[in-house]
């Protein structure tokens, strides 16, 4: 199965994601959105896919959200995706697409929802949260 993630190798649930994929059996198309930038029409469309609007999908922490007025609730979503444009950063992350779908994996472990095979358990994220136990069952 095809799969990419729009990651950002310094935020650690994308890591999380990635490995998560790797663990799988996958080798995934890894794109790093901080040095790509978006366009807007790949912005539309994977927010179209994941249900998301310019605000659900929009960064607000370690993000200069705040310093651009985006977190007032009148900035309307176009004037939103405009800056995610200029600032890809403000766009959340790890969003992960494939056939099943496409998600933004926050928690890392939603990634689980998109994958037809998982990591043999038990997988424990970074910081130690076990996400498949010994069982291979979801905790």
């Amino acid at each position: 199965m095809k799969i990419a993630i729009h990651h950002n190798p310094a935020c650690g649930t994308s890591r999380n994601v990635l490995q998560i994929i790797r663990d799988a059996g996958y080798e995934p198309d890894v794109i790093d959105y901080l040095d790509t930038g978006w366009t807007r029409p790949q912005l539309l469309a994977l927010f179209a896919a994941a249900d998301l609007t310019p605000r659900t999908a929009l960064r607000t922490s370690k993000s200069p959200a705040e310093e651009l007025g985006l977190l007032d609730e009148s900035v309307s979503d176009e004037e939103i995706l405009a800056q995610m444009l200029v600032h890809p950063v403000l766009v959340n992350r790890p969003i992960v697409a494939c056939k099943n779908g496409v998600r933004l994996c926050r928690p890392s472990e939603d990634v689980l929802d998109l994958l037809e095979t998982w990591p043999k358990g038990p997988w424990a994220k970074e910081d130690g949260g076990l996400v498949i136990d010994a069982d291979g069952k979801r905790v």
